[in-house]
């Protein structure tokens, strides 16, 4: 099993004060390591891919000043090290919600029936900006045709469904109750 929370918070406390840096760095090593075909994992592994890291960190002439990039090579390598670097995916996306969390950065998913013009995107954006107290929204926009029109709105655990398949649903199951409390009563004796 993977503990993801545990290994963010790791990397999160090791490179403490520069961890947004380096987890930009995380995220361009990790992208590296992916190009490369076939599992390989261990210290052996992990020793050479620290070389060639290190290697690319040196080429493009990031200064040792910086300890983020090596806080990176080394963060990656560890995860290839412990064969948990399959986990990369999940451990950045918690990361980058604790980063997000930290600086007051709400990420906000908003599914809509057909593509979202940018006077609404920036309506919505400030409007939960107000409500919620946030530094920033990031927003992920999705088109779901499925809806039929409308959106559904995510923030963290927080849902809104203003879709028309949304109030379809509602309405059919409001109207599949009362039926099925009309034909309750009349069972029961009731008019």
């Amino acid at each position: 099993m993977f503990h993801t929370d545990r290994w963010a918070r790791a990397f999160l406390a090791v490179s403490g004060e520069n961890s947004a840096e380096t987890f930009q760095y995380i995220k361009i090593f990790s992208s590296q390591v992916k190009r490369i075909h076939g599992a390989f994992f261990g210290h052996s592994a992990a020793s050479e891919l620290e070389k060639v890291l290190l290697e690319s960190v040196n080429t493009a002439g990031i200064t040792e000043e910086s300890n983020a990039a090596l806080y990176a090579v080394r963060f990656v390598c560890l995860l290839v090290e412990r064969n948990r670097f399959k986990y990369i995916d999940l451990l950045t996306a918690r990361i980058e919600q604790i980063l997000n969390a930290r600086n007051g950065i709400l990420d906000v998913t908003l599914e809509s029936a057909s593509p979202v013009d940018s006077v609404f995107e920036t309506e919505l954006s400030q409007m939960i900006k107000e409500r919620t107290g946030a530094a920033e929204v990031k927003m992920k926009i999705k088109i779901r045709e499925d809806l039929l029109g409308g959106f559904l709105l995510r923030i963290g655990s927080f849902y809104i469904d203003a879709s028309l398949k949304g109030q379809i649903n509602k309405l059919a199951s409001e109207l599949n109750r009362t039926v099925m409390s009309a034909n309750s009563s009349v069972v029961n004796g009731g008019v």
